[in-house]
């Protein structure tokens, strides 16, 4: 029987991953992660016994323990916090990690995970954003494996299946188009909360919604794919098809296109980076092409959508700007979400960021660090500068290095 841990086990993703492992029933949990929703977490807990848990602080666990007495469960080990995290993801036991986690909080555990030698499905696309040369040179070393979880990046991680990356022309990640896809650059500005939430075909956590509202979150895809398959910028395109049957496709160097379809339900790439190499049956409907009135593709207008040629600029640039461009947005999203500053703002805040930016080696863990440090500073010193006489705090401190 395979043993998991996961990190992020309440927020979608995790979630999803729970079902995979209730329907394929040859899979245990022995370590679980999650952040301040303890009722759901302690539902987990008792349903799936883990050996230990993790969750913020002090006052989660006590609300946990609390909750875990109300369900007559037993009590696993508790960590707390950064210590916590990887903990979880270095458990012992645990042959594959879910790195589920939203944001750049992710990062360390899933890192030292690589350096155990674990398996990793990798739905925190910013892990490899802030620090793809460390993730992959501490992944050679070690023997471990990536595997994503995105449904774009497990597409492509299918197609290239016992393919030759010389025969290889192009990698096409495929869009949604998100909430925005057929409005004005005027109606874009003046978008609300609810609106920019309301993603016409996912259901996910309000960090990535958000992301894919701005194209942000292609953005992000596009950095990630460079190190998960080593293909340069001009070597990954975008495309943006409303449908999402089409999750992604490989072009090879004769013209062919391969493509991977799929239901919108992210069971399947988990299930897929939980079983691979093998292919197990799931329990989702088939995708059922007699129904399709057609599939559509159009470019991605870069003028309503600057996040993502800033995405492209940083990956260009390299070393530790794709970091500070990761920072500086989780800090814009958090300040969006809270009603603080309109949508457009997010990519003025980040092009600011980005141009104040020195680009440096990111060559070791503290510069990765330092430059995510750096890049929450400087956002929300332009925050403050959108809302004068209003001081607004986000993130500002430097993540706990363990």
């Amino acid at each position: 029987m395979k043993a998991i841990s996961i990190l992020g086990s309440t927020g979608s993703i995790g979630q999803n991953t729970l079902k995979v492992v209730e329907h394929l029933g040859n899979i245990r949990v022995v370590a679980m992660a999650a952040g301040r929703n303890m009722q759901l977490f302690a539902e987990q807990i008792a349903k799936f016994k883990p050996e230990m848990v993790s969750c913020d602080d002090e006052i989660c666990a006590e609300t946990l323990g609390k909750e875990l007495h109300r369900l007559k469960a037993e009590i696993p080990n508790i960590d707390l916090n950064s210590k916590g995290l990887v903990a979880v993801a270095t458990h012992p036991a645990a042959q594959c990690v879910v790195s589920a986690t939203v944001g750049a909080v992710g990062f360390v555990p899933t890192l030292r995970a690589i350096e155990a030698g674990k398996r990793i499905a990798l739905a925190n696309k910013e892990t490899l954003v802030m620090a793809g040369e460390l993730m992959t040179a501490a992944a050679a070393r070690s023997g471990a494996e990536i595997i994503p979880v995105d449904s774009e990046h497990n597409a492509i991680h299918q197609c290239l299946r016992g393919e030759k990356k010389s025969e290889v022309k192009r990698l096409i990640l495929t869009a949604s188009g998100g909430p925005f896809r057929e409005k004005t650059k005027e109606q874009m500005a003046g978008a609300t909360r609810a609106e920019a939430l309301d993603h016409p075909n996912w259901k996910m956590g309000e960090k990535i919604t958000i992301d894919s509202a701005t194209l942000m979150n292609k953005g992000l895809e596009v950095i990630e794919a460079k190190w998960l398959f080593g293909f340069d910028a001009d070597q990954i395109s975008v495309i943006v098809h409303p449908q999402s049957v089409v999750h992604s496709m490989v072009e090879m160097v004769d013209g062919s296109v391969i493509a991977q379809m799929g239901v919108t339900d992210m069971r399947h790439p988990i299930q897929y980076a939980l079983t691979y190499p093998q292919r197990q049956a799931n329990c989702l409907e088939p995708l059922d092409l007699r129904s399709m009135s057609g599939l559509t593709f159009e470019d991605p207008d870069l003028e309503r959508f600057p996040c993502l040629s800033l995405a492209y600029d940083a990956l260009k640039k390299g070393g530790t700007t794709p970091a500070v461009l990761n920072a500086a947005n989780e800090v814009a999203v958090e300040a969006f979400l809270d009603e603080k500053i309109g949508l457009d703002d997010i990519a003025a805040i980040n092009e600011a960021v980005i141009k104040e930016h020195s680009t440096a080696p990111a060559d070791s863990l503290d510069a990765v660090l330092d430059a995510d440090a750096w890049g929450r500073e400087r956002a929300t010193i332009k925050l403050n500068e959108l809302a004068p006489g209003r001081v607004i705090h986000y993130n500002a401190a430097r993540p706990v290095s363990l």
